[in-house]
């Protein structure tokens, strides 16, 4: 069985919201461009993934993936996922991290088709599921924070995440605000969007810290080592880095070595596929620390991180980003959030995942080889 084909067809995601999730993260309202990969083999084996997100759209990557990554797997054992991964990582500079990523997924969705079993059985399973948390956009006033949160609460989510402005006096007011809303059993978490100074971040972090905040995550730049050391030391609530960079494996060494987070951080977007994933997870299982993983960016992506937390012991937490519309579509049904606030794996063979091929047909826009 060798990969004889591969493919990507690109369609319209229509309906994104505006959102905003901080100083740094703004998503215009609108359309973008999603993608369908899918590998082929020899024995008729496929294996799919989606690849863009409402921010960055597939057509930003496609062309790259298709002329630079497709070449160092076809004709190649579909199987050998951890080769793959060597080689396109290896190749990072000529397409992205992002295309990485939704070869490495299409891959393992390829070869649980073939094992007749979920990714995560293939990994090794854990757990059947994973509790989650609301996690909110940006808001313009405390209140609207507080509606949230309760809402979610009631629905039966299990924590709340703020997005918050950069702001610090209206970003602690929030912080509070909620805090009192909710109660002081209810697991809050605050995400900075790596917009604080090193003065600013202590303030915030103190003042958080106070409320009983689980973690704090991304105060400063993604690249801020010698001042999130300064900050983890001179604070008890956990600090949360390494969400970025777009990176590999490899970009985790100077946060461990320097002790600069309490938390790894990552998904199968960001870091490069399930591969980068597992790799790190155990990693940070190595060091008493929890890999707690981002959002998806898009549906299936959701749906693999899904299956790599279920196969892992250090991740507490699923992100059910909202509003819902700006990481979901492309699917018959989404990953939801049960009533318990549990979350589960959809049933089948590798991703799970039913994809609606009559909404893809619909909205297609190309297809490339």
């Amino acid at each position: 069985m060798i990969i004889d084909d591969v493919s990507l067809t690109l369609f319209s995601w229509d309906g994104i919201p505006e959102v905003i999730y901080g100083p740094n993260v703004r998503q215009p309202a609108g359309s973008n461009v999603l993608g369908l990969l899918e590998i082929r083999t020899s024995d008729g084996a496929v294996g799919r993934s989606f690849l863009g997100a409402s921010g960055p759209g597939a057509d930003v990557d496609a062309h790259l993936l298709l002329r630079n990554l497709k070449p160092l797997i076809m004709g190649k054992d579909p199987l050998a996922r951890e080769r793959h991964h060597q080689v396109l990582h290896g190749n990072a500079r000529s397409a992205s991290i992002r295309a990485i990523g939704a070869i490495d997924v299409a891959l393992w969705d390829l070869g649980g088709q073939v094992a007749g079993l979920p990714i995560h059985a293939l990994l090794g399973t854990y757990r059947d599921s994973v509790k989650a948390y609301a996690s909110s956009p940006m808001h313009l006033s405390t209140q609207a924070y507080c509606d949230e949160a309760l809402h979610w609460k009631e629905r039966g989510l299990l924590a709340y995440k703020l997005h918050i402005s950069g702001d610090t006096a209206f970003d602690i007011a929030a912080c509070t605000a909620v805090r009192e809303a909710v109660g002081d059993d209810y697991v809050l978490m605050l995400d900075a969007g790596f917009s604080y100074s090193y003065p600013d971040a202590l303030k915030v972090g103190r003042a958080i810290e106070e409320l009983g905040f689980l973690w704090y995550e991304d105060p400063m730049g993604q690249w801020s080592i010698p001042n999130y050391i300064k900050l983890k030391q001179k604070l008890d609530i956990p600090v949360m880095a390494t969400e970025l960079p777009f990176g590999g494996f490899d970009t985790y060494a100077p946060w461990l070595l320097n002790q600069a987070t309490d938390y790894l951080r990552g998904d199968v977007a960001f870091k490069g596929g399930i591969t980068t994933v597992i790799k790190t997870a155990h990693l940070a299982e190595a060091f008493d620390m929890n890999y707690e993983i981002h959002h998806g960016s898009n549906s299936i992506n959701n749906a693999a991180n899904l299956q790599a937390m279920l196969a892992i012991k250090n991740c507490e937490y699923y992100e059910y980003l909202l509003p819902e519309e700006i990481v979901s579509y492309g699917l018959v049904e989404e990953i939801r959030v049960g009533s318990d606030g549990l979350v589960r794996a959809p049933e089948g063979p590798g991703l799970g995942v039913e994809i609606d091929f009559a909404l893809i047909e619909r909205k297609k826009l190309d297809v490339l080889r």
